[in-house]
C-alpha cells in the first residue's frame, strides 16, 4: 500500500456551494479532490410506476432509506396527484434523510421516526415495534438490504416501490483515470467501477467505502480497503480520509 496520495476521486456529485469538508481537507493536505460519480440517478417514469399496480394511499407508513428515495416518492406523489394525509407516517434510516423531509413536508406536524444509529438493523428493529404498519419501501431498482429480508421474516405488511433506477455512470474514451485515492458509497459504485475499468489493478490506489454493505462490495470485488467509515474513530467519510491523510502527508505548511 503506497502512502503518496496527490488525486483523490469522490464518487458523488460536486457540491453545489464552495463550502465542503472534503475542500477544507484538500486545502489542509494540498491534494486535489474531483467529485467524480461512478453511477447516477434515472428516474421511473410515471408510466413505467403505475406497471408496478401500487396505490400509495393504500399505505399507513413510507420506509426511506436514502434522500434520493424522499426526492422520487414526492415526485410521483405530485404526479399522481395524490394527497398524502397527515396520518402517514415515515421511518428513516438516519436522521439527516428524516430531516430532509422538510423540504416536502411540515416536520412537525407529522409523525417521522429514524435510526438513532443509522444502522439499517436498528431501522428494522424501530419497524418491528410498529408491526401494525402498512408499509411501502421506496427502492431503487438495484436493491438488497437486510431490512426487506427482516420485514419478510417478522410478516410485517410491506411492498417495494420502485421509484428510480441507478445506473453506471460511464466513464468517457480518453477521460483520465489517475488517482491515487477512490472513494465509493455504494455498492452500485463499486459495480460501476469494475464495469467501466475492467483490468483494474488496485496497486498502491488506496480505496476508500462508507457502509459495510460498500465495503463487502468492495471486498467481493477483490479489492483492498484503505479507509473505512463509520467506525468509532472516524464517524464521517472526511473523517476516516482525513485520519488516512494524516498518516500518509505532512500537513501543509502556511
Amino acid at each position: 500500500m503506497g502512502l503518496n496520495v496527490k488525486k483523490i476521486l469522490i464518487s458523488q456529485p460536486k457540491p453545489a456551494g464552495d463550502k465542503s469538508p472534503y475542500y477544507d481537507i484538500a486545502e489542509k493536505y494540498a491534494v486535489e479532490v474531483v467529485f467524480r460519480p461512478f453511477i447516477k440517478i434515472d428516474p421511473v417514469e410515471l408510466k413505467d410506476f403505475r406497471t408496478q399496480r401500487i396505490n400509495i394511499l393504500d399505505f399507513s407508513a413510507v420506509v426511506f432509506t436514502a434522500k434520493t428515495g424522499v426526492d422520487h416518492f414526492f415526485r410521483l406523489v405530485g404526479e399522481t396527484r395524490v394527497y398524502i394525509p397527515d396520518t402517514m407516517k415515515y421511518f428513516c434510516v438516519t436522521e439527516a434523510i428524516a430531516v430532509y423531509l422538510q423540504k416536502y413536508i411540515v416536520y412537525r406536524k407529522r409523525k417521522i421516526f429514524f435510526a438513532a444509529t443509522g444502522k439499517m438493523e436498528d431501522l428494522a428493529t424501530l419497524i418491528s415495534k410498529h408491526n401494525k404498519e402498512n408499509y411501502l419501501v421506496v427502492v431503487s431498482d438495484v436493491h438488497k438490504n437486510d431490512l426487506l429480508l427482516v420485514m419478510d421474516a417478522k410478516k410485517i405488511k410491506h411492498k417495494e416501490a420502485v421509484m428510480y433506477r441507478t445506473v453506471s455512470n460511464d466513464f468517457a474514451p480518453g477521460e483520465s483515470f489517475d488517482y491515487d485515492a477512490l472513494i465509493f458509497f455504494s455498492p452500485s459504485g463499486i459495480n460501476s467501477l469494475m464495469k467501466n475499468f475492467p483490468k483494474f489493478q488496485q496497486g498502491d490506489v488506496a480505496i476508500g467505502t462508507f457502509g459495510p454493505t460498500t465495503a463487502k462490495a468492495a471486498k467481493d470485488a477483490g479489492l483492498r480497503l484503505d479507509i473505512e467509515a463509520p467506525t468509532p474513530d472516524a464517524p464521517s467519510m472526511t473523517a476516516a480520509l482525513e485520519n488516512y491523510l494524516k498518516k500518509a502527508l505532512p500537513k501543509k505548511k502556511k
